[in-house]
């Protein structure tokens, strides 16, 4: 893999030809056209799911080149994320897709390294994890809610995995069509877990930086969404 430091772009290989990166997408017009221009600079191929957004989200990613899709209604996360798997299985030869979020929380450099990580070692899916260095900083609280959010799916999965609700996440197309979202709202998290874990294909757990912006924290996303989290996860 090439060498990146802090103000370096990854030269475009053949090797992220074959990859798409799947956004969701609401109501993130302020931030949308920076995220993608980043995550273009790594992976060309993006298709952002609107999911009914109320601003000019859609039209922002469509001029910074990602494909757009969108809902007429607002669905949720899960359905943006499985309209977008589908999207990407029936309408591209991709051989791997990556699920990433679309306020800048994710790092490009970290899927870029996933990506890698799963042709190296010939794995179907690689999830990341926020937990296996010190690099994010979400907070005590938020952690220890996002930390109960995981013991829960490891228990409901069989699985152990140490950020079991992280979005980034690298799938190869085999696992990829086995993938039947139902949960709508934060319990996909949970309910991906669980059907990539039926699977039986190779998977690992690669170290990420989250990034929590001062426009997440504005959103209210810091902590919220990980109350949403276990909330879900124990209702589901």
């Amino acid at each position: 893999m090439v060498s990146v430091g802090d103000n370096a772009v990854m030269t475009l290989t053949p090797a992220q030809e074959d990859t798409w990166l799947v956004i969701p997408l609401f109501d993130e017009a302020q931030v949308v056209e920076e995220v993608l221009r980043e995550a273009r600079a790594y992976f060309p191929h993006v298709v952002c799911v609107d999911d009914a957004s109320r601003d000019d989200s859609a039209a922002r990613a469509r001029a910074a080149g990602a494909v757009v899709v969108r809902h007429p209604f607002n669905l949720g996360q899960g359905a943006a994320l499985q309209t977008g798997m589908r999207f990407v299985l029936e309408a591209t030869d991709a051989a791997y897709l990556v699920t990433f979020d679309a306020d800048g929380q994710h790092q490009p450099v970290d899927a870029a390294a996933m990506v890698q990580r799963a042709r190296d070692e010939d794995l179907a899916i690689v999830f990341g994890s926020r937990f296996l260095d010190d690099r994010t900083r979400p907070g005590w609280l938020k952690k220890l809610v996002l930390k109960v959010a995981v013991w829960l799916t490891n228990q409901q999965t069989g699985m152990r995995l140490t950020d079991a609700h992280n979005g980034l996440r690298v799938i190869r197309r085999d696992a990829a069509t086995r993938l039947d979202l139902r949960q709508n709202r934060m319990a996909h998290a949970t309910e991906i877990v669980l059907q990539l874990g039926r699977t039986r294909l190779p998977w690992a757990e690669h170290p990420v930086h989250v990034l929590y912006t001062d426009y997440s924290r504005t959103k209210g996303q810091s902590l919220m969404n990980s109350v949403n989290i276990l909330v879900d996860s124990i209702l589901k």
